[in-house]
């Protein structure tokens, strides 16, 4: 169970998202902390179907190809010094689970955005098997993780 939350083009489908502003002196160490994703750059509209006055930036995978490509500029030492020391050989599996502290964080900020974030967010976010939603998982193998409280030291982040 450790994963994070990225998004994919799909057709036909649209997502809630919040926005949120990064000082420009934090954008390379929120580049280096977010390595794993590719930046696209986005129009976001409002709920109202207004569009955004400004681009905005959205995390989205790359493939595991793409990534050695682009991130590793092709070396496998690269890749060896982020993943491969750690014996990961893929980055997006879609066998792996949400990390269940970071999931609950996740719907519980979706829930406090309102009605249309939070069913947006759990019947069109996906677990990395691209079939199952997280509506659909938590009411089945992950039951009970919105229960489940986050470590003391954890808890002002992900408190909720």
């Amino acid at each position: 169970e450790f994963s994070s939350l990225s998004v994919e083009h799909c057709e036909g489908e649209m997502i809630v998202v919040t926005v949120f502003e990064i000082k420009e002196e934090e954008v390379p160490a929120f580049i280096e902390r977010e390595l794993e994703f590719r930046f696209l750059a986005v129009v976001p509209e409002g709920l109202d179907g207004v569009p955004f006055p400004n681009p905005a930036v959205v995390c989205a995978r790359y493939s595991d190809e793409e990534y050695f490509q682009v991130r590793c500029k092709g070396s496998k030492e690269i890749y060896n010094q982020h993943y491969g020391r750690y014996n990961i050989d893929k980055i997006w599996r879609d066998d792996i689970l949400p990390c269940r502290l970071y999931l609950r964080h996740c719907v519980l900020a979706a829930k406090n955005l309102g009605e249309p974030a939070y069913s947006n967010f759990l019947d069109h976010t996906y677990l990395g098997d691209r079939r199952t939603t997280i509506r659909e998982y938590l009411a089945t193998t992950g039951a009970g993780i919105m229960e489940e409280e986050p470590p003391e030291t954890l808890r002002s982040r992900y408190g909720g």
